[in-house]
């Protein structure tokens, strides 16, 4: 089967298509993102471990924390967990000044003692004679509602073991109360040497402007999903500015909160806004990677990063946009994500929108 799109281009099917050298997340091409383990508490309590973990060279990991006064502690190990004094640590909180940790427990704790659900995504690196090196984001939803912005954390942190590859992760709750039914740990693993085709990720939109220049950049309607992966591309044209701002679903009411940080400046806040609104209105190229959490019945957790060209050539640097944010709607779930333009100009026609996504 072939599909035709707009303009005559030509796409096989997600079947037919192919990698050919490097890294695709897209689940139908071969050596992806691949789950290795992953452990779901049916009922509420204080850890939650995956074993037996095959050897691969990166590992991304998605803690879906739900519960309250919560304080997520991650834990590597080679046939347990690691819970003496070989991990360092730095860790910053809304953008604050840098707390470090030498010798200590644990490779990551999400850095607030929450009474409400956190989302982290995070990657960390195995080479069995290497310390394990890893990179940790987190959405903290804060009180619930749009009314209350949620809170970040940025952590980075290694396991200094150099004998063994990481065949074991804990997730473990240090905080008054418990994870709830439900919470999770989630392991994927990528390896240079991968052949499969049961890939973490599948693609679930791919959209792009070649029609013509517009203020809108809309996935469509696609399949919902426990966990997705968004990605953006805004090309700008012309003189005017243009903004990249986000709704789901095109919910146009007050139903959003974010928190971020521009170029590593103070972090910003907005509430009680119609759009997740990250504070970069450019005249250049705008590329924007974000995760996200997706469960019906809770607030939607976000992740975001993104760089704004700012100028061309070497003589001009980039900005960058570390954000977090919520949509607050507890009824259903993100079936469309939409890139919204309200400033004077418009997206070009290389703007592109992909979507990944997985239960």
């Amino acid at each position: 089967m072939v599909e035709w799109l707009a303009g005559n281009r030509i796409r096989g099917t997600s079947t037919e298509r192919t990698s050919t050298s490097g890294f695709n997340p897209i689940s139908a091409v071969s050596g992806g993102w691949k789950e290795l383990g992953r452990t779901t508490l049916g009922s509420t309590g204080d850890i939650i471990n995956v074993t037996s973990i095959p050897d691969k060279r990166y590992y991304m990991v998605l803690m879906d924390e739900q519960g309250a006064t919560l304080n997520a502690l991650l834990y590597l190990g080679s046939g347990s967990a690691d819970t003496s004094q070989n991990y360092a640590k730095r860790t910053s909180l809304n953008g604050g000044t840098d707390a470090t940790t030498a010798s200590a427990y644990q490779i990551f704790n999400d850095g607030v003692g929450s009474n409400t659900g956190n989302f982290t995504a995070g990657y960390i690196s195995n080479l069995s004679n290497k310390e394990k090196l890893g990179i940790f984001h987190t959405a903290h939803q804060n009180t619930a509602g749009a009314g209350t912005a949620p809170q970040r954390v940025e952590h980075v942190g290694k396991w200094t073991n150099t004998s063994n590859p990481i065949d074991y992760m804990r997730l473990h709750n240090y905080g008054g109360g418990d994870f709830s039914s439900g919470a999770e740990l989630v392991v994927l693993g990528w390896d240079p040497d991968d052949t499969h085709t049961d890939n973490f990720w599948e693609e679930l939109a791919s959209v792009d402007l070649s029609g013509g220049a517009a203020d809108a950049l809309n996935s469509g309607t696609f399949t919902a999903k426990k966990y997705l992966w968004v990605q953006y591309f805004i090309e700008h044209t012309g003189a005017a500015t243009s903004s990249g701002t986000v709704r789901f679903n095109g919910d146009s009411g007050s139903n959003y909160a974010k928190r971020g940080s521009v170029d590593g400046g103070s972090d910003s806040t907005g509430i009680n806004q119609d759009k997740i609104d990250l504070n970069i209105t450019t005249t250049d190229n705008y590329f924007a990677n974000m995760f996200i959490v997706n469960n019906s019945a809770k607030e939607k957790l976000v992740t975001f990063y993104a760089i704004d060209q700012s100028g061309t050539g070497s003589g001009s640097t980039p900005q960058r946009l570390e954000a977090v944010a919520k949509w607050t709607n507890t009824s259903t779930q993100i079936t469309e994500v939409n890139v919204v333009n309200v400033s004077a100009g418009d997206f070009g026609t290389k703007s592109t929108i992909k979507v990944w996504g997985h239960d």
